[in-house]
This record gives structure tokens, sequence and C-alpha cells, in this order.
């Protein structure tokens, strides 16, 4: 599949994957050394904890905005912004303690990750928007891939971190892994190929709350956010409930990453099902399963009549970051695929405002994981906590089944049309779309001659094509770019023969 990738789309594979591990080092490097830090200047946890926060919520809301308005601005444009800006700003948090003072050192520090989390966002969505222009037939595998290299950012980042930590104190890591993500960043200047909207759209048809009206871009979003939730939740109980161990801090750290190195190694291969095999639904649903299996494991449950055990934690950390992985590279194909079969142009519009969300409601779920978390810990226990997020996905993986099982029951090929109410001279739109996007009406694809409803046999005028995303294949839409009928259609065979009998 890789083989058949042309010079172009291989450059951009490169390029972007090497800003992905560039921007997770740097991404990663503010939890294992900040809060030391802060702490010195005399902030508390709660102050120094919010910095952590705040890189979300802007996140959440500038991300929407970004692919709102990325066709205008260009995404290459907002890629190399995006990168410039996080690489910058991890410099600056790096002279952090030179800052002398609380306050002073507080709001520089709510200044630079609130400049940081927009360059992010911008870097993020822009890069989501460039994988699913260059790769439409394999959105799921690229994104995959990319994910990939992103998780192996998280884990070298703290690693490296630490020792350059060791060797020059605190400003050594972001100085060193900022500068090696800003010359990342002047490299996609002259590397990354320029990508153009062609397709000129009216404004009015797409945007954020049109998409999130329609069924299967909801329960996508839903299973990003709790995917990300997730993820937040051990961020912020894990420690805490691995200290009865007794961890050295090497094997606690190594922890941390597992579910991240599961997830980094095992997402090309849910991105390789969701586009050749399945149904990215179906891997929504195995990673909703997985999930609950590997917290029911961490905890355990409190339903399980055992102790908590360190091989049986470290099994449901693998289990999890399975889990995460099918979820997370199946929502944002998903929901992109919805979106154009429900009538979303098929250009960069329409793939900057699914990046956009995407984006934004992982950072929603991100931002309220550790904070419910928390709240969680203090009031009724690790284990008894983690059936929040068990019950939370077992309801997400209950509605996306329904919601397969249901289409998949329901899809009909045709439907008729009320012969009281319609013109039978009005042209009968396909309303199965191309890969374009847009609804195809007369003129077909290839050249050829649209067909009105008047120069069909009787038995056609009462029948149009299903719009379920499975029937864009289906026979009317292969005859509209074989100038053939089905053979299923009747005695009409050819064009040819049509036009000869009228």
């Amino acid at each position: 599949m890789m083989a058949q990738f042309t010079k172009r789309q291989w450059l951009t594979l490169i390029v972007i994957s090497i800003a992905d591990f560039a921007n997770a080092i740097c991404v990663s490097l503010q939890a294992p050394f900040y809060p030391q830090e802060a702490e010195k200047k005399g902030a508390s946890p709660s102050e120094y904890g919010l910095v952590f926060g705040i890189f979300e919520f802007i996140v959440f809301i500038i991300s929407p905005l970004y692919g709102q308005y990325l066709h205008r601005i260009g995404p290459k444009l907002l890629f190399n912004g995006g990168i410039l800006t996080t690489g910058t700003c991890a410099i600056f948090f790096g002279l952090l303690d030179k800052v002398n003072g609380h306050y002073p050192f507080i709001i520089l520090s709510f200044v630079i990750r609130i400049v940081e989390a927009m360059g992010n966002a911008a870097f993020l969505t822009a890069s989501f928007a460039i994988i699913a222009k260059e790769f439409p037939d394999n959105v799921a595998t690229t994104f995959a891939s990319l994910e990939t290299f992103f998780g192996l950012g998280l884990i070298v980042g703290p690693t490296v971190g630490g020792i350059l930590y060791q060797v020059g104190g605190y400003t050594t890591p972001f100085v060193v892994l900022g500068s090696a993500l800003f010359t990342t960043a002047v490299m996609t200047i002259f590397i990354l190929p320029v990508h153009s909207n062609n397709n000129q759209t009216n404004p009015n048809t797409v945007g954020v709350k049109k998409a999130l009206r329609i069924p299967g871009v909801l329960i996508a979003t839903s299973s990003i956010i709790a995917t990300s939730m997730s993820i937040g939740f051990l961020q912020a109980t894990l420690e805490p409930h691995l200290r009865q161990f007794d961890l050295s801090p090497i094997v606690l750290g190594l922890m941390f990453v597992i579910n991240g190195g599961t997830y980094a190694i095992t997402a090309p291969a849910w991105g390789w099902l969701c586009d050749k095999h399945s149904h990215p639904k179906v891997a929504t649903v195995a990673g909703c399963i997985l999930v609950v299996i590997g917290f029911m494991l961490v905890g355990p449950a409190p339903f399980i009549p055992c102790p908590t055990l360190l091989w049986m934690t470290i099994c449901g950390l693998v289990v999890h970051g399975l889990g995460m992985a099918a979820q997370l590279v199946a929502s944002f194909t998903d929901a992109l695929r919805t979106s154009i079969q429900y009538g979303f142009p098929n250009n960069l519009e329409t793939y900057g405002l699914i990046s956009g969300l995407w984006t934004s409601t992982f950072a929603l779920g991100a931002f309220i994981g550790p904070s419910v978390a928390g709240i969680l810990l203090d009031n009724i226990g690790f284990r008894n906590a983690t059936m929040f997020i068990v019950l939370l996905h077992m309801l997400v993986g209950a509605i996306a089944a329904v919601f397969l099982s249901t289409c998949t029951l329901r899809r009909k090929p045709y439907t008729e049309i009320n012969a009281t109410t319609e013109d039978p001279r009005t042209p009968l739109t396909d309303s199965c779309q191309s890969r374009s996007g847009s609804y195809r009406h007369q003129p077909s694809p290839r050249g050829g001659q649209g067909v009105p409803i008047v120069d069909r046999p009787s038995g056609m005028n009462s029948l149009i094509v299903c719009n379920s995303y499975s029937n864009r294949a289906g026979a009317w839409s292969r005859a509209s770019y074989s100038g053939r009928y089905s053979h299923s259609y009747g005695s009409i065979e050819t064009k040819r023969y049509l036009e000869m009998t009228t």
C-alpha cells in the first residue's frame, strides 16, 4: 500500500512524522520538570496545576476556529506557524527559572502556555487536514502512523529530557529540544508541499454545529472525549495508586509509558483495519470494550475479589493502550467519512473542520478527565473511581453498537417517490455522493450525458439510491460512471438502447 504512494505523499508523510515526533517531545517536557521548579518559586500545586489545565482548555477553544478558517489561512502556513510557535514557547518555558518572584513566575507561565497551546492546536489541526487531503484512500492508516511518531515522542521526551536535566539543570532540556523543534519548523517551510483548496463551497454548507447534528459524527466525538478522559484519569491518579508498591523512579516512569507505547505500536494496525476491512464504528465498539477491560484490571474493579496486583495493573495498562488506539484512530476517520456522506464537500474546508473538531474534543476530555479523577480519588478511592470510566465507555460502546446495527438493518437501496408530488420530468438527483463529496446531478463524471427521468423506463421513475455510505459504489452509481444500467434494473442494458427506444 505504502509502495504506491507518490513522491509528494512520501515527502508529506516524512515531514509531518518528524514534526509530530519533535512536537511530542517538547509537549511532554513540562510534567516531569516544571512542578519542582514552580514550588521553588513558591507556587502551590493548585497554581501550577492550572498552568497544565489551561493548555488543554485553550486547545479546546481555539481548534474549531482554526478548522473553520483553515481553507482561508492555508494548511501549510498554519502548520509552520504552529510548529514555530510551539518551539519558541518551549525555549521560553525553559527560561522561567530566571524569573524572580512568585507572581511574575506564575503569570509568565500562564502566558507562555496559552501561546504554546495556540501553536500546538494550529499544528495539529493543519496536520490532520493535510493527511485527509493527501491520503484520501488511506486516511486511517496514515493518521495512525503519524500518531505512532507522536506516541514515541511522548516516550522519548521525558527520557532524553531527564538526561539533559541532570547535565544542565532546568533550562537545558527545554532549550535543546525546543531548538530541535524550531529547526524542524524551518525545514518544513522549504519541504512541505503547498495544499490548495481547489473546490470553492458555499460557506453555509459546513460548520461545527451542522456537523454535530449528524448522529454518526456526534458518536465519534463522544468516543474521542471518553478516550481522552480515560488518559487524563490515569495521568492524575496512577502515581498515587502505585505508591503501595514502593517502585523506584525509573520503574514508576516506565509504568506511565506502557499504555502510550502500546498505543504507538498498535495504532497503525487499527488504521489498516478501518481503511480496508471494517467500519470505523466496529473499531470504536472494540475499543470501548478493551478500555472497560483495561480499567477493570488496573484497579482492579471493586467487584473483583482480589487485592491490587502489579502484574494485573500492567496488563490493564496494555489493554487500555489497545483500546484507546482503536477509538482515537477510528473516530477521526469515522467523523470525516460520515460528514462527507451527509453532504459536506470533500475538500480542504471539511478536512479542516473535522480536524479542528477532533483536536478540540480531545482537549476537552483531557481537561475534564484529570479534574473528575482527582475529585473521585479523594472521595471514593481509586478502585471505585475507575468505575466512572468503565460506565462511560460502556455507554459510548452501546450507543455505537446500536447505531451500527440499526444502520445495517435499515440499509435499503431505493426509496419510492410520490408521483403526485414530484414532477416526472424533473431530473433525478443521485443522492449517493462521489468522492468529491458533492451531490452528483445530471452530468456524468466521465463526460457522459445525464439521464432525465423522462428518458428512463417507467420502472425507474419510482426509484432512487439510498444515501448510505456503502451504496456510494452501488449499482446506480456504477451506471453513472460506466454509461450502462445495472442488469438488476430490468431489461434495459445500455444507454444506446434506451435512446433508440425513446
